[in-house]
C-alpha cells in the first residue's frame, strides 16, 4: 500500500500518520509519500515498521521502492497507460494542475519548505492533457496550482505551442485556450492580481465559467501585513464591483482565517463588516492553526482557542445569511447543470456556481433519465443557505 500524505498543519499531520498506521494494520507493506515525508524522521519515529519514505513529486522513488517488494513484469495490458492517464475523480470532470509550489511566503504558510517555489508546467503540455481529458468524456476541468495567477511568472511567460500555433505561458492566455475545448473550466486559488481583470471578460463571454476562488485570508490591513498578504480590502471591494458589472452571474468563492496571532476584537469586526459589504456566495472560515516551522508561531499576541471557536462559529452565522439570500435570487431561473448522481427518481447535481465536494449542490426532483456525467437543464425551485433544489425541464 502506498499512502500520500499531508504535512500542512498539525491536524494532517495527525490524520496522515493515523492513515499509516490503519495501512500497517491491514497490510503490513506500506509505503509513504508526500508532504510529510519531507519534514524529517517523524514517520519513522512514529511507524519504524514502513518500507521507504519519499518527499512530493517523488514518483521515480515510489515506484523504486514498490518494484524492490514487487519485482516488475512486463504486461503489454497495464503498461499501454490511456493518453487521458489515470485518474481517481469521477470520469465527468478532473483536475487539471498547472504548476508546483509558490514563491509567496506567508506566515501562516510551509507549503514554499514543502514543495518550493513556483514551477510553472510548459503550457503545451498543459493543453495537450487538457484536450486529452476533453476528447476522453470529461465535462468539467478544475484548474488547480498553489498560486494559479503566478502561472508563467517563474520563465518569464515564455511562449510555448499547442496545436502548431504559439500561446504566451499566461494564466489569462491559458483560459483563452482551455475556453476552446467545448467544456466547463473552473479556476482555483487564483490571487488578485491586476491581471485576473483579463479573465471576466471570458466569463461573460462564456468562455470559462464564471467562477474564481480567491484565498483572501483577512480583510483588517494589520493582519493582512502580519500574515505578509499581498491585498488591500477597499480595493478588493472596488474590484469585486468592477467584476460584478461586466459579469453579474460571477460566483466568487473565498478562504478567510480568524483568530490569527494578534487579531483583536476590532480587527475580527472589520472583516465581518468586509464579507457584508462583499456579499461573497461561497465562504470557507478556518480558525487559525499553528504550524510547525511558519513564522506566525513567532509572532505575539496568541488569541486563546475558545475565542477563535467563538469567531469562526459568528464569521459562519453571517456568511450563512448571506449566502442563503444570495441563492434564493436563484429560483425560478432555469440552469445548466452537471449531474453527479442519479437513479429512477433523484439526481444530485451542480451549477457552474458549485465545484465538487467544496460547494453547494443542487437536488433534482423528477430526474427522468438523466445520468451522470450529463448535463440537464433544471428549474430552481427552492434554497437554503448553501444547496438547491430543482426539476428537471
Amino acid at each position: 500500500m502506498v499512502v500520500n500524505t499531508c504535512g500542512f498543519i498539525d491536524a494532517a499531520v495527525e490524520e496522515s500518520l493515523e492513515a499509516i498506521g490503519e495501512a500497517l494494520e491491514e497490510n503490513g507493506k506500506v509505503i509513504v509519500t508526500g508532504c510529510l515525508g519531507a519534514k524529517g524522521d517523524i514517520v519513522r519515529e512514529t511507524h519504524p515498521k514502513v518500507l521507504a519514505v519519499t518527499g512530493p513529486h517523488a514518483t521515480e522513488e515510489v515506484m523504486r521502492a514498490v518494484h524492490e517488494q514487487l519485482p516488475q513484469p512486463h504486461d503489454p495490458r497495464v503498461d499501454l497507460i490511456p493518453p487521458q492517464g489515470i485518474r481517481l475523480t469521477p470520469r465527468h470532470y478532473a483536475y487539471l494542475k498547472i504548476s508546483e509550489g509558490c514563491n509567496h511566503r506567508c506566515t501562516f504558510c510551509i507549503i514554499p519548505s514543502l514543495r518550493g517555489d513556483l514551477v510553472s508546467r510548459p503550457i503545451g503540455e498543459v493543453l495537450q492533457e487538457a484536450e486529452n481529458l476533453a476528447k476522453a468524456g470529461v465535462k468539467e476541468l478544475l484548474v488547480v496550482s498553489q498560486d494559479t495567477s503566478a502561472y508563467g511568472v517563474d520563465i518569464k511567460y515564455r511562449t510555448g505551442f499547442w496545436g502548431g500555433r504559439p500561446i504566451r505561458t499566461r494564466l489569462a492566455e491559458l483560459a483563452r485556450a482551455l475556453g476552446e475545448l467545448g467544456i466547463w473550466v473552473r479556476l482555483h486559488y487564483v490571487y488578485p492580481y491586476p491581471h485576473v481583470d483579463e479573465l471576466i471578460p471570458l466569463m461573460a463571454a462564456g468562455k470559462i465559467l464564471p467562477y474564481l476562488d480567491i484565498p483572501f485570508q483577512h480583510a483588517s490591513k494589520r493582519i493582512l501585513k502580519a500574515m505578509k498578504r499581498p491585498a488591500n480590502a477597499e480595493n478588493v471591494l472596488e474590484r469585486i464591483r468592477r467584476w460584478r458589472e461586466v459579469c453579474p452571474d460571477l460566483t466568487l468563492r473565498n478562504t478567510f482565517i480568524v483568530g490569527f496571532p494578534g487579531e483583536t476584537e476590532s480587527d475580527f469586526e472589520e472583516l465581518l463588516d468586509f464579507i457584508e459589504e462583499a456579499q461573497l456566495d461561497r465562504v470557507g472560515c478556518f480558525a487559525y492553526s499553528p504550524i510547525e516551522g511558519a513564522t506566525a508561531n513567532e509572532l505575539s499576541g496568541a488569541v486563546p482557542e475558545a475565542v477563535k471557536e467563538k469567531r469562526r462559529e459568528r464569521f459562519m452565522v453571517a456568511q450563512e445569511k448571506i449566502s442563503a439570500a444570495r441563492l434564493q435570487r436563484k429560483i425560478g431561473r432555469e440552469l445548466d447543470v452537471l449531474i453527479d448522481e442519479a437513479n429512477e427518481t433523484a439526481a444530485i447535481g451542480r451549477t457552474s456556481a458549485d465545484a465538487p465536494e467544496i460547494d453547494g449542490v443542487v437536488h433534482i426532483t423528477h430526474a427522468g433519465e438523466l445520468k451522470a456525467g450529463e448535463f440537464a437543464r433544471v428549474r430552481i425551485t427552492g434554497a437554503d443557505a448553501h444547496d438547491l433544489q430543482g426539476t428537471a425541464i
